[in-house]
């Protein structure tokens, strides 16, 4: 970071108020210091104020307060470092800012995560807000691993996992060499450089993820559900044959095809069915996906994907359809849901007049609000603190060895007064079956504020269900996004004119 020429003259610019304004005021602010160039100073006069509606992409302004705000966080990040070498807090910092900034910005959540050296110590630091209390605001937005070596001493890694949660671990070579564990090395993927924020899909430099969410729970019989993974692939399959405004992106995307056709609804389909069930019908899904791709690549004269199948966390689809999230467990039968909005959004009137209980999200006071939903799973299905940390590593390995070609995303909870001790031994055994996962001890008060999940009694859950009353959105008149439509109605816009009848199906 070279700092700022004070000597030239100051350059203003006038951020229109669009989305790549907003992207552009930030390359500016970093190229003056990265470039010693003259100071740039923002005119926010032109971006739509508080309340206005988005149009094309849905919901209401913020207004300009998070972009200055920012903007000045930033600036005092690299003032700090301003005439040295750039420093990993630094990259971090200015990553987790833009984070908290979009989701200020009106948009529900962020995700990001940072890949780091084992050894670093100033990395592995960065969670440790008794060493960097200046980041306790905004470090929450990004999951920090480590690269992992097969073979590495797990011992001091997990001593901050139980404190924290972090680091992550995803073990490139596995990711690389690896599609189903199951199936010996390929190398297929020896390009991969990490992979997206919650690990399901391996990346190369400049690829993004494709992924859609299938439930086997929720299907009658084995052939019913392979007509639903028929669709699947096919929705993603789609996406792939469309281009980004970015050669870099295009060029990798269009050679891979990466897709990821995950399950949720793991614990469910135990619960109900059995292991052995599981596992035919993942063996048997994963062949119809190979199929299908097969056939279609051809019709589309497209290369075959690269990888089909993942596990996503899951959340929000797996919550609409009433399904647990991904491989996950229930943290406990009643648990507190947490969700982020605007404060500016529409629904923060219902949520109120309904009795639901929302407060200022930790380090986004000024623009964020976090809404608690109380959750009863019901009878039947044990809960994640009823599963020992073996057990959850087993079955991520399970499915990573039966499903995923891509990756198993994986967060294991542990009690730490009992199994803090186990953490090094089970990563020993487990580095050679999984490309990677995520470590969470289970704190009374959690691990951080405002966790997504908080395990409660059934008596302080009926007592918050009776506060609420009706929850209704009569009213809420948020513009919808414009949505570039592939299919109208039930019917595509393209029909096949050869092709045998799987092929005519897909026309409609």
């Amino acid at each position: 970071v070279k700092g700022v020429n004070v000597d030239r003259k100051e350059e203003i610019y006038v951020i229109p108020d669009t989305r790549e304004g907003w992207v552009d005021s930030l390359k500016l602010l970093l190229e003056s210091y990265f470039h010693g160039t003259a100071p740039v100073y923002f005119d926010y006069t032109k971006i739509r104020p508080v309340g206005e509606p988005i149009k094309g992409f849905g919901g209401v302004s913020s207004g300009h307060e998070p972009l200055e705000e920012i903007h000045g966080e930033i600036r005092k990040v690299l003032e700090q470092n301003s005439k040295e070498p750039i420093t990993v807090t630094t990259i971090v910092d200015i990553m987790n800012l833009i984070g908290k900034c979009v989701v200020a910005g009106n948009v529900r959540r962020t995700a990001e995560i940072v890949f780091g050296d084992p050894y670093d110590e100033e990395y592995l630091d960065l969670k440790n807000y008794k060493v960097n209390p200046h980041r306790d605001q905004y470090g929450w937005t990004s999951n920090n691993s480590i690269f992992a070596e097969l073979g590495m001493d797990y011992t001091d890694v997990c001593k901050r996992i139980v404190d924290n949660g972090e680091p992550g671990f995803a073990w490139l070579k596995n990711m690389r060499k690896f599609s189903r564990m199951q199936n010996g090395g390929d190398n297929k993927d020896h390009r991969v450089a990490g992979g997206n924020p919650c690990l399901e899909q391996s990346l190369e430099s400049y690829e993004l993820c494709c992924l859609v969410e299938t439930f086997p729970s929720n299907h009658e019989d084995l052939e019913d559900y392979k007509r639903t993974l028929k669709y699947a692939y096919l929705y993603a399959k789609t996406v792939t044959l469309g281009k980004t405004h970015w050669p870099d992106t295009n060029r990798v995307m269009l050679r891979n095809r990466r897709i990821g056709c995950s399950v949720s609804g793991v614990a469910q389909f135990i619960t109900k069915n059995g292991m052995e069930e599981l596992r035919k019908w993942l063996e048997k899904g994963y062949r119809t996906i190979q199929e299908w791709d097969k056939q279609y690549s051809d019709w589309f004269a497209v290369p075959k994907s690269i990888k089909t199948t993942s596990v996503k966390p899951s959340g929000t689809v797996s919550l609409l359809v009433g399904a647990t999230p991904g491989m996950h467990y229930p943290e406990s039968r009643f648990y507190i849901r947490r969700m982020r909005l605007s404060k500016h959004s529409e629904l923060v009137g219902p949520l109120k007049k309904a009795g639901y209980k929302l407060e200022p999200a930790f380090g986004s006071e000024d623009s964020t609000m976090v809404v608690e939903v109380p959750v009863d799973v019901g009878e039947g299905i044990r809960t994640a603190a009823e599963l020992s940390i073996w057990e959850q590593f087993s079955l991520a390995a399970f499915l990573q060895r039966h499903w995923a070609d891509n990756q198993v995303s994986c967060t294991a909870t542990f009690n730490p007064e009992t199994e803090a001790d186990e953490l090094p031994h089970v990563l020993n055994y487990f580095q050679y079956r999984l490309k990677g996962i995520s470590l969470l001890p289970r704190h009374p008060l959690g691990a951080y504020k405002q966790m997504p999940y908080e395990t409660i009694t059934e008596k302080e859950y009926n007592k918050q269900v009776k506060k609420l009353g009706y929850l209704s959105f009569v009213g809420v008149e948020g513009e919808e996004a414009e949505i570039d439509r592939f299919c109208n109605n039930d019917n595509c816009e393209i029909t096949p004119t050869v092709g045998d009848n799987d092929d005519q199906e897909y026309g409609n």
